[in-house]
């Protein structure tokens, strides 16, 4: 009689449209429903009549006081276990609560906090189920049907339909390009590029890093090199012009003809201008090198096609799926297949980056991939593809002009004059205050931001300027609106380092020991950021409840 009472839950639940119990029980948040289902508690995970099977669509979740939302009689079943049946069945909250109260403090962090870093994303419920999966325990060393282990026929049905969702994404016709979702991010991905592309001490020319770049473009100082990109292969950077912020394209063709590079790399970790693909393509061109572009900030901007495509002139384009995207830690990377070029007697040349870059991965730099987060790609390649994507993106880039503009308006410099994408840099020399300082107030204050190197700065190691992005607030809600009360709290912020400043003098140290020391001090600075946290506050995070 339990089970059939089971099997009427089920049905009911999928007539009302929930996707599970959970779903079902946080739309019915009340004690009296969820101690209403014990016989959950106790009937076999088997398939009905209906054909659904209870263990897959039953997923409690915890609650603060460490017990199960369903009340005892799972944790008494638990408790009753023998030791590694209860470490493998018990819930992280009763086996490491430790571990679990640091979790809830983080998402306490991340709940009351205004979370601006220009990467940083909150990716979906269902792609965070995917994460947490079974998926995770299964080895899959190779490719789809390519395996040196067994038991992969789910598997590889799950990394072929990844890669089929991720060309669907970028309108990409599968006999043009393929794709690799095994890369663990996009560092890994970055370097999987190069390997297939050149030889060691093969030429590289990417974004100086103080300049916009990123690590993995070959940053290098005039004494060390920095990235393993740089150590093993030669690495020459672009620049931006330093009055305008803008990539000088011209001053990149004649460095260009000089070094002669195999790669140019048209790519960003921090520049707020849409690229110029053609002229990177001309400029390759004219070298015989590969067009290489690194879309990881705006990959989720390109999905949408709210800002122009790399793949109508790049041979090679790689991403991290979890900035603009909203997906799981992980990088894809994009090769063209087929035709590369034809000679002046007729005859093609043919690309073969297929095998290199699939080899370049696996064997060259990984070994088994995380087929938790391949599924997590395929999701949310998924969800690229739907209109309330599109519509989210475009706010993205309201809410960043908005921000920028209201940071304008307050008398703040910002490079490059505006924005096209979902990033902001605020030059914050005119204020008289380090990026290092504005980031450590405004952290202070609960709100999340690095700093960063601005156009003219001259060690990346004492950046003037911070980064602010908007993927993160627009996807829990906030609207253009909104973004004026984030600029007030911003300026506000950063005021007050200012006057924190003329007290603790140049050295960091001291300005930081003024914050915690300073009583008065201490106070303005407590009492802003209890503005910002009952701010945000108000907009949901997607995700689980409590962890």
């Amino acid at each position: 009689m339990a089970c059939l009472n089971v099997k009427n839950v089920i049905e009911a639940v999928t007539k009302r449209g929930y996707l599970s119990f959970a779903h079902m029980l946080a739309a019915r948040a009340t004690t009296r429903t969820r101690e209403s289902f014990p016989a959950l508690l106790h009937c076999s995970p088997v398939s009905y009549s209906t054909g659904v099977d209870v263990s897959s669509k039953f997923h409690p979740a915890p609650v603060s006081n460490g017990q199960h939302r369903f009340g005892s009689s799972l944790a008494n079943s638990v408790s009753k276990m023998s030791g590694n049946a209860r470490m493998l069945q018990g819930n992280l909250w009763d086996e490491d609560p430790e571990l679990m109260d640091l979790i809830r403090k983080e998402k306490k962090r991340q709940t009351r906090g205004l979370e601006m870093i220009a990467s940083e994303n909150f990716t979906s419920l269902s792609v965070l189920q995917c994460l947490s999966s079974c998926l995770h325990n299964k080895y899959s060393e190779g490719l789809p049907g390519q395996r040196y282990y067994g038991g992969n026929e789910f598997i590889d049905e799950i990394e072929l339909l990844a890669q089929k969702r991720a060309l669907e994404a970028y309108r990409l016709d599968s006999e043009q390009w393929g794709c690799n979702v095994q890369p663990y991010s996009g560092s890994p991905a970055n370097f999987a590029v190069y390997t297939a592309l050149i030889e060691p001490h093969g030429r590289i020319m990417g974004l100086d890093l103080p300049d916009g770049g990123h690590l993995t473009h070959g940053f290098m100082t005039q004494t060390k090199k920095i990235s393993a990109t740089s150590i093993f292969f030669e690495s020459m950077p672009y620049k931006v012009d330093p009055v305008t912020g803008l990539i000088d394209y011209e001053k990149m063709e004649e460095t260009a003809k000089l070094f002669k590079p195999k790669v140019i790399i048209a790519g960003i970790s921090c520049y707020s201008r849409c690229l110029d693909y053609k002229r990177f393509r001309e400029i390759a061109n004219q070298n015989g090198a590969y067009l290489f572009a690194d879309m990881a900030h705006i990959s989720g901007l390109v999905a949408a096609g709210v800002i122009p495509s790399p793949f109508e002139y790049a041979d090679v384009v790689s991403t991290t799926t979890h900035k603009t995207l909203r997906g799981p830690r992980a990088g894809v990377i994009f090769f063209r297949k087929g035709v590369r070029s034809v000679k002046p007697n007729g005859d093609k040349v043919m690309y073969d980056l297929e095998s290199r870059v699939n080899q370049a991965v696996f064997p060259g730099l990984q070994g088994g991939p995380h087929n938790h987060a391949i599924a997590g790609i395929a999701t949310c390649m998924l969800q690229a593809q739907s209109p309330e994507f599109r519509a989210y993106q475009e706010q993205v880039i309201k809410n960043a002009r908005a921000l920028c503009n209201g940071l304008l308006e307050k008398g703040y410099s910002v490079a490059t004059g505006g924005t096209d994408v979902h990033l902001v840099l605020v030059d914050l020399r005119p204020v008289g205050i380090t990026g290092a300082r504005a980031e450590y107030i405004l952290e202070e204050i609960s709100i999340a931001c690095n700093k960063n190197t601005v156009p003219g700065d001259k060690s990346a190691l004492n950046p003037s300027g911070i980064r602010l992005g908007t993927p993160a607030l627009t996807t829990r809600g906030l609207l253009e609106k909104d973004m004026q009360q984030v600029v007030n709290f911003i300026d506000r912020g950063l005021q007050l380092s200012k006057e924190i400043t003329n007290v603790s003098g140049s050295k960091l140290v001291d300005f930081k020991r003024i914050i915690h020391e300073d009583a008065a001090i201490n106070a303005k600075v407590q009492a802003l950021r209890k503005e910002v946290e009952l701010y945000s506050e108000q907009f949901p995070l997607p995700g689980y409840d409590e962890f």
